[in-house]
């Protein structure tokens, strides 16, 4: 069927072109409203078969069973050798929500079981990323015998040989992609190995650590502990993993349980996030809650998160609830500062958008933990691959990368990894080091590889929308059925919808030199509409006028003082 497009603003629309009588299938036999029917045959569910496995998630179809990871059973047996002879093990983690998680899932697992255990999470600035040479020495010098690294290990060639060296019994979890040779460990639990037979390639970190104490646990014929449930959602949704298949499953049963069960940790960051509602959703937990865990990886020291989110301490739980608080508003200062600064480069030549592909920028004052956060604004506000660097003091770039998803950064890295010290990642996000006279030449060659892989039309910011809606549709039966589509997150975004011929009933409102608010009529409805980060769009609607237009909008709910209205959050306007 030929897609139909618009220009909008900012994107080019695809408009939704679905099979009218499949639509109203779905429809009847799910009994959903007509453009929450749309959305899920836009999506590419084209049987009722499909569109019913995917809104009723169930264990037995959706869980392969975690011993069907490559050495997954290998680690088990290690881990249950140490804790029946009493040896010392060290779990190794990662500063962002899923390196923290894992770690806090695996403590709390492995206490819960007697074992002699404890965990280091490397400082950002200090230690870098992953496990060290100095982390291996440091664990044998203290008589540790097992390691087992949660979230990062799958490129730790160097501390992997210095393990075998000194003894240590290294078990790498992770879920990051491997380069064409592994390290060599005791066990490599890695659904994203080569080799592995595991069919679900999309956990998390956390959700490998899972799988590994879930194993555990059988073998020992014992349940898991629940709370860890809470531990899998907030890592899983923090690291943006698709929200389909076996992930989709368990973020379910995770927000099943929190909003059933409110744990402490849970309680403080809501309360930090002023958090109302009734019911917490996936996109609450990935833009309120956990950004405030993630702030101690960024900018302090993220030990402290293990203890916050595990602690039984109920006085030490809230003192680091406090330094959440505060080091997230700081980070939101330092963000904004950078991107600043980024955005003033581009709109002043000094980065050419109209002749360069790939925006690359750096900075001895910009802190390592928050670029990366600074890239994905910059790959969504103009949609280019986005190269991000701390430069130190030792003549080192650490970077972060993000990208769009025509362009994976991970192969253009491997492809340049002659120029680069470390790297590792995805396909969209990853992080590298190099010495500081690489950089323009890693420019340059990012440069062709984007010319000699895209067409002109792939750098084009590009909008699909889902299905149409009339205003008339938005009632608690249509908000109902869209909660059947969640958990939202990726690779299942909230939908987004084409509303047309709306008019603006009174002058559109600027706030906070940001944000643009307006009432759209159509069809004998008056509806609100805000427009997030777009003040471009004030002028361009107050010229407009009284005259017709259209929107792409995904609908919301605006809780406020214990009322529940439907609004829309506009994404573009198109016919002004």
């Amino acid at each position: 069927m030929q897609s139909v497009r618009i220009q909008g603003h900012k994107y080019l629309w695809q408009l939704p072109q679905t099979d009218q009588k499949l639509v109203l299938d779905c429809a009847q036999n799910f009994n959903l409203a007509f453009p929450i029917a749309q959305t899920l045959i836009s999506r590419g569910f084209h049987s009722l078969e499909q569109i019913r496995d995917f809104l009723f998630s169930s264990f037995e179809k959706d869980v392969p069973h975690a011993s069907g990871m490559k050495d997954a059973d290998r680690a088990v047996d290690r881990l249950m050798l140490a804790i029946k002879n009493g040896e010392k093990i060290l779990i190794a983690g990662d500063y962002d929500v899923d390196g923290i998680t894992s770690s806090a899932l695996i403590m709390y697992c492995m206490n819960k079981l007697g074992a002699k255990v404890n965990f280091f999470l490397p400082n950002r600035v200090r230690d870098g990323y992953g496990l060290s040479v100095k982390t291996v020495e440091r664990a044998a010098q203290s008589g540790y015998s097992v390691i087992i690294t949660v979230d990062n290990g799958i490129t730790a060639f160097e501390p992997a040989l210095k393990a075998k060296e000194l003894g240590v019994d290294l078990i790498i979890t992770d879920h990051h992609r491997s380069h064409d040779h592994l390290p060599e460990a005791y066990a490599i639990v890695d659904p994203n190995q080569s080799g592995c037979p595991y069919p679900y390639k999309h956990l998390a970190g956390v959700g490998v650590s899972f799988k590994i104490m879930g194993l555990l646990y059988e073998r020992l014929g014992l349940e898991l502990p629940e709370r860890i449930y809470e531990l899998l959602l907030l890592g899983t949704v923090a690291d943006v993993v698709p929200l389909v298949g076996e992930n989709r499953y368990w973020v379910r049963h995770g927000l099943n349980y929190v909003n059933q069960v409110e744990s402490m940790p849970l309680k403080i960051l809501k309360e930090n996030g002023k958090f109302t509602k009734q019911i917490i959703s996936s996109v609450d937990i990935g833009f309120l809650l956990t950004p405030q865990i993630n702030a101690l990886g960024r900018l302090e020291d993220p030990r402290d998160g293990v203890q916050f989110l595990i602690g039984s301490n109920e006085l030490v739980v809230k003192q680091v609830g406090q330094v959440l608080l505060q080091l997230n508003q700081a980070r939101k200062e330092i963000e904004k500062t950078i991107l600043d600064e980024v955005v003033a480069k581009i709109e002043s030549g000094a980065i050419d958008l109209s002749h360069e592909n790939v925006i690359v920028a750096a900075s001895n004052n910009w802190a390592p933990g928050v670029i990366g956060l600074v890239a994905s604004r910059l790959v969504g506000k103009y949609g280019k691959p986005t190269l991000l660097f701390h430069l130190t003091k030792d003549g080192l770039a650490k970077g972060s990368c993000r990208s769009i998803p025509e362009f994976s950064i991970f192969d253009a890295l491997a492809k340049n990894s002659d120029l680069i010290q470390q790297f590792g990642g995805h396909h969209q996000a990853a992080g590298l080091s190099l010495k500081v006279e690489n950089l323009s030449l890693l420019k340059t060659n990012l440069e062709k590889l984007v010319l000699e892989q895209l067409t002109p039309e792939n750098l084009i910011q590009k909008l699909a929308l889902d299905a149409e809606l009339a205003l008339p549709d938005l009632d608690k039966n249509f908000m109902r059925n869209l909660s059947f589509l969640e958990p939202f997150g990726h690779h299942n975004s909230c939908p987004s919808f084409y509303l047309k011929n709306v008019v603006l009933v009174q002058q559109p409102v600027l706030m906070k030199s940001l944000h643009v608010k307006c009432q759209v009529f159509s069809q004998g409805i008056i509806k609100p509409v805000v427009f997030f980060n777009r003040p471009e769009l004030y002028d361009s609607l107050i010229n407009h006028g009284d005259k017709k237009f259209d929107l792409a909008v995904q609908v919301t709910e605006n809780h406020w003082q214990g009322r529940v209205n439907i609004e829309l959050q506009g994404i573009d306007v198109a016919g002004i």
